[in-house]
């Protein structure tokens, strides 16, 4: 079985459909992160720390928009998100299970 996950990578996404890009390592706010997002790597400036397995984003999310990470929605930005910052609670928050938050689509 043959690995996508090349050496070199400090974060890498899942689908070529993600906004985001889970850490490898812990990274340090300044760092230049290289990022596998499919056959491509790329480097974004981090805005904050980011802990290994945390989220970042591979580019500007505005606010109320959608977040994707596997190609799939995991959550709505609750505020501006440029490439670099960490993705998490502080500017995330989570739809699935809040018929509320959820549009017909996202419920079939």
């Amino acid at each position: 079985m043959e690995s996508n996950i090349h050496a070199g990578a400090d974060a890498l996404t899942v689908h070529d459909r993600d906004q985001v890009a889970t850490a490898l390592r812990d990274l340090s706010e300044g760092d230049t992160a290289w990022i596998r997002h499919g056959e491509t790597l790329i480097s974004i400036k981090l805005l904050g720390h980011v802990a290994f397995g945390h989220k970042i984003a591979i580019m500007n999310i505005p606010k109320g928009s959608d977040v994707r990470k596997y190609g799939e929605v995991i959550g709505r930005a609750t505020e501006e998100i440029e490439a670099g910052m960490h993705v998490h609670i502080h500017n995330v928050e989570g739809i699935r299970g809040r018929g509320d938050k959820t549009t017909q689509e996202e419920q079939r």
